[in-house]
């Protein structure tokens, strides 16, 4: 629009009408209530003026009630579009395209619904019935629990360390073998002994079983 027509610097009266044209675009703005910006270039260009009946009622130009008759339907689905949208002045513009788009999805729907016929419903119910839905379909939705406090080493993912499926029991070496643990402390110690799933010799008779299997560091 050109910058002498922006609402800032006009001071129209209900019924004026500011024209300005560029080659086969018009431009116009016209006072109703609030000021109404048109651009055009299957219009002719209205005369400037102010159009007004007996009771003082703005007379639309032809450009105006063109739009009203053919924009009609646009027009609805912005209103419905924002007439509950979760947008928000101060949000940036990423986060107000998104919620729009999400707005303009749940227009279709309820257009589409209310194309199918059957039990009428207010666009307001539409919505209030889309949140009841989502809210009892998230409830039934597993959460998984968030750890709490600091994550656990590594280390604790070592194989010997795994007792969830309880297949650490002790058997019999064919033959004899070092105990892992004593030859860890610095001890020679020879066992009949193992844990058949690390196959691991191990003194049973003593603490090395238990701590191969519970302690981080040997």
């Amino acid at each position: 629009m050109p910058k002498d027509l922006k609402s800032k610097t006009l001071r129209l009266k209900r019924g004026d009408i500011r024209v300005r044209t560029r080659g086969d675009l018009t431009a116009v703005v016209w006072k109703d209530k609030r000021d109404v910006c048109l651009l055009t270039n299957i219009h002719d260009p209205p005369t400037e003026s102010n159009y007004r009946d007996e009771h003082g009622n703005a007379i639309k130009p032809a450009i105006v009630a063109d739009y009203n008759r053919h924009m009609r339907h646009v027009d609805n689905s912005d209103r419905l579009a924002n007439s509950y949208t979760a947008s928000r002045q101060t949000w940036k513009w990423t986060k107000k395209l998104f919620f729009y788009l999400l707005d303009l999805a749940i227009v279709n729907s309820y257009i589409l619904l209310s194309s199918c016929g059957g039990k009428k419903i207010s666009h307001r119910d539409f919505r209030l019935t889309i949140i009841r839905e989502m809210l009892a379909r998230s409830g039934q939705v597993p959460r998984q629990s968030m750890p709490v406090g600091r994550q656990a080493p590594a280390s604790t993912n070592i194989g010997r360390l795994d007792t969830h499926h309880n297949k650490q029991w002790p058997g019999r070496n064919p033959k004899q073998r070092c105990c892992r643990m004593c030859s860890a402390r610095g001890v020679t110690q020879t066992v009949l002994f193992k844990c058949v799933k690390c196959d691991m010799a191990l003194c049973v008779d003593r603490s090395c079983f238990e701590d191969y299997h519970t302690k981080n560091h040997l």
